[in-house]
Protein backbone atom coordinates (compact mmCIF):
# COMPACT_ATOMS: atom_id res chain seq x y z
CA UNK A 1 0.00 0.00 0.00
CA UNK A 2 1.56 3.45 -1.14
CA UNK A 3 1.41 6.16 1.24
CA UNK A 4 -1.40 8.02 0.16
CA UNK A 5 -3.77 5.03 0.23
CA UNK A 6 -2.18 4.62 3.78
CA UNK A 7 -3.17 8.30 4.81
CA UNK A 8 -7.01 8.12 3.28
CA UNK A 9 -7.51 5.13 5.53
CA UNK A 10 -5.99 6.69 7.92
CA UNK A 11 -8.28 9.47 7.50
CA UNK A 12 -11.10 7.05 6.67
CA UNK A 13 -10.72 5.10 9.98
CA UNK A 14 -10.24 8.48 12.17
CA UNK A 15 -13.48 9.48 11.01
CA UNK A 16 -15.47 6.82 11.90
CA UNK A 17 -13.75 6.36 14.80
CA UNK A 18 -14.54 9.37 15.57
CA UNK A 19 -18.49 8.20 15.88
CA UNK A 20 -17.63 6.00 19.01
CA UNK A 21 -15.55 8.66 20.58
CA UNK A 22 -18.44 11.05 20.24
CA UNK A 23 -21.53 8.35 21.69
CA UNK A 24 -18.98 7.36 24.70
CA UNK A 25 -18.13 11.31 25.33
CA UNK A 26 -21.76 11.90 24.96
CA UNK A 27 -23.18 9.29 27.24
CA UNK A 28 -20.51 9.70 29.87
CA UNK A 29 -19.08 12.79 29.94
CA UNK A 30 -21.65 15.14 28.55
CA UNK A 31 -24.60 12.97 30.57
CA UNK A 32 -21.64 12.70 33.45
CA UNK A 33 -19.51 14.59 34.60
CA UNK A 34 -19.90 17.48 32.24
CA UNK A 35 -23.22 17.82 32.36
CA UNK A 36 -23.50 21.61 33.39
CA UNK A 37 -22.03 22.23 30.09
CA UNK A 38 -24.41 20.17 28.54
CA UNK A 39 -28.19 21.02 30.36
CA UNK A 40 -28.69 24.44 28.30
CA UNK A 41 -28.50 21.95 25.13
CA UNK A 42 -31.77 19.84 26.37
CA UNK A 43 -33.41 22.70 28.08
CA UNK A 44 -32.06 25.21 24.91
CA UNK A 45 -33.89 28.59 25.42
CA UNK A 46 -34.07 29.71 21.55
CA UNK A 47 -33.52 33.39 22.31
CA UNK A 48 -29.98 32.35 22.59
CA UNK A 49 -27.73 31.33 19.51
CA UNK A 50 -24.83 30.50 21.78
CA UNK A 51 -25.20 28.46 24.72
CA UNK A 52 -22.94 26.29 27.12
CA UNK A 53 -22.68 23.38 25.48
CA UNK A 54 -20.72 24.84 22.34
CA UNK A 55 -17.96 24.80 24.31
CA UNK A 56 -17.68 21.07 23.84
CA UNK A 57 -16.43 22.71 19.85
CA UNK A 58 -13.98 23.30 21.89
CA UNK A 59 -12.99 20.86 23.68
CA UNK A 60 -13.13 18.08 21.01
CA UNK A 61 -10.97 20.66 18.36
CA UNK A 62 -8.33 20.30 20.61
CA UNK A 63 -7.16 16.80 19.77
CA UNK A 64 -7.49 17.43 16.08
CA UNK A 65 -5.42 20.97 15.73
CA UNK A 66 -3.04 19.45 18.43
CA UNK A 67 -2.69 16.19 15.74
CA UNK A 68 -2.50 18.32 13.30
CA UNK A 69 0.03 20.87 14.35
CA UNK A 70 2.33 17.60 15.48
CA UNK A 71 2.15 16.20 11.85
CA UNK A 72 1.70 19.38 10.15
CA UNK A 73 5.84 19.75 8.76
CA UNK A 74 6.30 16.36 7.44
CA UNK A 75 2.65 15.54 7.14
CA UNK A 76 3.11 12.34 9.22
CA UNK A 77 0.68 9.77 10.97
CA UNK A 78 -0.70 12.61 13.51
CA UNK A 79 -1.80 14.82 10.56
CA UNK A 80 -3.76 12.40 8.62
CA UNK A 81 -4.97 11.45 12.02
CA UNK A 82 -6.03 15.35 13.07
CA UNK A 83 -7.64 15.49 9.50
CA UNK A 84 -10.43 13.03 10.17
CA UNK A 85 -11.01 13.94 13.52
CA UNK A 86 -11.45 17.52 11.88
CA UNK A 87 -13.43 15.96 9.37
CA UNK A 88 -15.18 14.13 11.55
CA UNK A 89 -16.09 17.92 13.17
CA UNK A 90 -17.21 19.32 10.31
CA UNK A 91 -19.54 16.78 9.59
CA UNK A 92 -21.12 16.68 13.16
CA UNK A 93 -21.64 20.60 12.81
CA UNK A 94 -23.26 20.17 9.24
CA UNK A 95 -25.82 17.03 10.39
CA UNK A 96 -26.24 18.30 14.31
CA UNK A 97 -26.36 22.29 14.71
CA UNK A 98 -27.40 22.95 10.87
CA UNK A 99 -29.46 20.13 9.49
CA UNK A 100 -31.42 18.70 13.00
CA UNK A 101 -31.01 21.77 15.22
CA UNK A 102 -31.56 24.41 12.14
CA UNK A 103 -29.05 26.92 13.81
CA UNK A 104 -29.07 28.34 10.35
CA UNK A 105 -32.21 28.03 8.59
CA UNK A 106 -30.60 25.73 6.10
CA UNK A 107 -31.26 21.90 4.71
CA UNK A 108 -35.11 21.60 6.33
CA UNK A 109 -36.98 19.14 4.65
CA UNK A 110 -35.70 15.66 3.17
CA UNK A 111 -36.64 12.56 1.74
CA UNK A 112 -34.00 10.32 3.09
CA UNK A 113 -34.37 7.66 5.22
CA UNK A 114 -30.68 8.16 6.42
CA UNK A 115 -31.37 11.76 7.64
CA UNK A 116 -35.06 11.29 8.70
CA UNK A 117 -33.49 8.62 10.82
CA UNK A 118 -30.42 10.81 12.51
CA UNK A 119 -33.27 13.27 13.11
CA UNK A 120 -36.06 11.55 14.84
CA UNK A 121 -33.25 9.94 16.81
CA UNK A 122 -31.81 12.92 17.69
CA UNK A 123 -35.36 14.18 18.41
CA UNK A 124 -36.06 11.07 21.11
CA UNK A 125 -32.76 12.07 22.75
CA UNK A 126 -33.90 15.84 23.57
CA UNK A 127 -36.54 14.38 25.21
CA UNK A 128 -35.11 13.74 28.02
CA UNK A 129 -34.39 16.97 29.96
CA UNK A 130 -32.33 15.16 32.91
CA UNK A 131 -29.11 13.24 31.90
CA UNK A 132 -30.47 10.02 33.27
CA UNK A 133 -32.28 7.31 31.21
CA UNK A 134 -31.06 8.74 27.53
CA UNK A 135 -30.79 7.11 24.24
CA UNK A 136 -29.49 7.79 20.98
CA UNK A 137 -26.22 9.08 21.81
CA UNK A 138 -24.85 8.84 18.58
CA UNK A 139 -24.77 11.72 15.76
CA UNK A 140 -24.01 10.02 12.28
CA UNK A 141 -25.08 6.22 13.17
CA UNK A 142 -28.18 5.52 15.17
CA UNK A 143 -29.93 2.53 16.59
CA UNK A 144 -31.32 0.45 13.47
CA UNK A 145 -35.21 0.64 13.86
CA UNK A 146 -34.55 4.58 13.36
CA UNK A 147 -34.20 3.25 9.93
CA UNK A 148 -37.07 1.21 9.39
CA UNK A 149 -39.19 3.65 11.03
CA UNK A 150 -38.31 6.44 8.64
CA UNK A 151 -37.96 4.21 5.59
CA UNK A 152 -41.89 3.14 6.59
CA UNK A 153 -42.88 6.92 6.75
CA UNK A 154 -41.16 7.51 3.43
CA UNK A 155 -43.47 4.53 1.70
CA UNK A 156 -46.69 6.13 3.29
Amino acid sequence: MNSISQNILIVTLTFFAMESVAWIAHKYLMHGLLWFLHTDHHKRDDQQFFEKNDYFFLIFATPGITCLYLGLENFTTPFWIGLGITIYGFAYFLVHDIFIHQRFNLFKNTDSVYLRAIRKAHKVHHKRLTKENGESFGMLWVPFHYFKEASKARDK
